[in-house]
């Protein structure tokens, strides 16, 4: 999107490349048995998208390397000015779809060719960055973290994922020397904006029959660890009123959550056990443990304190009904981010002048913008998804849908040039 006199002049992108590319990424780790793709960050098949993504920033002429991270970057444009930033992450979860993460990164790739061929001219480069292990396979999002300067040494030589692998066993294999993603620390003044168009991965667009969301922040999560121990015993000759059942006690928090939202939470809050482990887990035994989790999310932090507030003392009352101990560990706490108003208002403005329909919605989801909000004004776009699928081999966005998102991409950049 350029001004012209008083003349806006708009811009699209080429939907059979974008689509060609998704399919084209999709082949990295996709497996017939059950069509999902199996792209953790640095398996192989990571490795081999990173090496596609390179080659395809190379044809379009971009400056690329990859930092310590395994961020694949490639940049655009005047090379002495602080770039404009876009992208996403080229890695999935396991049995997961062509669009989530791969979306921005193709967008981006899509919005530099457009802009070379149209020949427009920036004030600021333009830079794409492919992001690594985003996902969380080992714990984090390494790649975005490294970038915003959020890394720690001890978590890079302490992270490793479900099977026992390290993190610095997964960067060896693929050449990388961990000490090195202290290293891709970007600096502030050398970036203008980060913005990053995604899937919504949720069912309120397609709802709410809206095309585009402008996103306001990302929710801060909460994740706990909670055990309750009680007694295992027989579960023939055992009295129902002198057991100390551990699964009780889970049921009746769970029968909590509600009370819990409603009286602390928002409609933006968010509770949920998303595993259970129950011991010894035989048929005609009185469950003496329960293992599970609880991961909490609201926009604001204030909030996500009166929730975790809550939640103890419904755990420790329930605990004392039902004659159980009671504990927990918070495994991590990420604070909520908002999104820059400037680049909000840009993209608001670019979806009103292109014609389509929007909202401003929150992100449930934690996404790489999240860390870039440490450093630079950032802003996301999100498009439908399909019944709200996503992480899942059936996860999908419309091809209209994908165009309209990158087309709001597109002139969005373009006005961040003029704005910024």
């Amino acid at each position: 999107m350029t001004v012209t006199g008083d003349v806006i002049i708009t811009y699209s992108v080429d939907i059979t490349r974008v689509e060609r590319d998704l399919y084209e990424l999709a082949k990295f780790g996709y497996r017939e048995s059950d069509k999902g793709i199996y792209r953790q960050g640095f398996t192989e098949a990571d490795w081999q998208a990173r090496h596609w993504i390179t080659d395809h920033f190379q044809r379009c002429g971009l400056h690329t390397h990859m930092d310590g991270a395994g961020n694949v970057c490639g940049r655009y444009g005047p090379q002495d000015k602080p770039a404009i930033l876009i992208g996403s992450h080229l890695d999935s979860v396991p049995a997961g779809g062509i669009f989530d993460g791969t979306l921005g990164v193709i967008a981006g790739l899509e919005c530099v060719r457009i802009i070379q061929e149209q020949d427009i001219p920036l004030q600021y480069p333009i830079e794409i960055i492919a992001t690594s292990e985003e996902e969380g396979r080992f714990g984090g999002m390494l790649g975005a973290q490294a970038l915003s300067g959020s890394l720690t040494l001890d978590w890079l030589e302490n992270a490793k994922d479900p099977t026992g692998e390290t993190l610095k066993q997964a960067m060896a294999a693929r050449g990388l020397d961990y000490h090195e993603a202290l290293h891709a620390k970007r600096n502030p003044e050398d970036v203008k904006a980060f913005i990053e168009l995604h899937i919504e991965q949720g069912p309120v667009l397609e709802a709410s029959k809206k095309t585009i969301g402008v996103v306001e922040g990302i929710s801060g999560v909460f994740k706990w660890l909670i055990k309750f121990l009680g007694k295992a015993d027989h579960a023939g000759t055992a009295p129902m009123d002198l057991r100390s059942d551990a699964f009780m006690g889970l049921a009746d928090f769970a029968h909590e959550i509600k009370r819990i939202i409603d009286e602390n939470g928002t409609d933006k809050s968010r509770l949920t056990i998303g595993r259970v482990d129950l011991k010894p887990g035989y048929a005609h035994t009185v469950p003496g443990e329960a293992d599970f989790t609880l991961v909490g999310r609201d926009m604001s932090e204030q909030v996500m304190r009166d929730l975790a507030d809550s939640c103890r003392k419904a755990l420790s009352a329930i605990a004392r009904r039902h004659r159980l101990m009671f504990e927990y560990e918070q495994m991590s706490w990420l604070e909520p981010k908002s999104c820059s108003q400037h680049v909000m208002d840009v993209i608001e403005q670019t979806t009103q002048e292109l014609g389509y329909s929007y909202q401003l919605m929150p992100s449930g989801a934690g996404h790489d913008a999240q860390f870039f909000t440490d450093i630079t004004p950032t802003g996301m776009i999100f498009i439908p998804s399909v019944g709200g699928v996503s992480h899942a081999p059936d996860e999908w966005s419309h091809w209209v849908d994908v165009e309209k998102g990158c087309n709001v991409l597109l002139n969005s950049l373009l006005r961040l040039q003029t704005t910024l």
